[in-house]
């Protein structure tokens, strides 16, 4: 019995939905929500090589009207409003991201701020050139820890369909 495998046991794997699986007009609330230091701002602002003083310079920031410190990156604040999507969404599941529209920054974002997000399928439907996928769209939702809108983004993506759905639509 120690650590032997049974051949009756069931084995449930974290993945993203199937393209048949989303549903329109659910709110999907991701979990947990992402915390986000000084370190992390730092971190992509320099990585990805942009020098704005908003990021990276406080006495300049806090010197600055009208919010007077340093704001998130608002890169960083739309990646990682996809990334706490995906473990529930999209892990697995997702051929690519086919483009993004309507994204806005309604507030910022500040160090120590913690994003949650939320999404909606707007639409859904099968592709006519890539049998097996499917075209999904993304109604995407990042709020502070006040309940305050941060970001949103709309975003188009091809996703898989169900393994062997093309067999049983044959």
């Amino acid at each position: 019995m120690s650590g032997e495998a049974h051949h009756n046991e069931r084995h449930i794997v974290q993945r993203g939905l199937w393209f048949e699986e989303f549903e329109t007009d659910v709110v999907y609330k991701h979990r947990p929500g992402r915390t986000i230091t000084e370190a992390d701002n730092v971190m992509f602002t320099t990585m990805t090589m942009n020098t704005q003083a908003l990021h990276l310079d406080a006495a300049f920031s806090d010197a600055l009207p009208p919010f007077n410190q340093r704001l998130v990156n608002s890169m960083f604040t739309l990646s990682t409003l996809v990334g706490l999507s995906v473990a529930q969404l999209t892990q697995g599941t997702i051929v690519g991201n086919l483009g993004f529209s309507e994204v806005s920054f309604p507030k910022p974002l500040f160090h120590g701020d913690t994003m949650y997000a939320e999404t909606v399928i707007t639409d859904k439907r099968e592709s006519k050139s890539r049998p097996g996928e499917g075209i999904v769209t993304f109604a995407h939702t990042a709020r502070n820890q006040h309940g305050d809108i941060v970001a949103t983004a709309v975003r188009k993506t091809l996703v898989r369909k169900r393994p062997g759905a093309e067999a049983k639509e044959a």
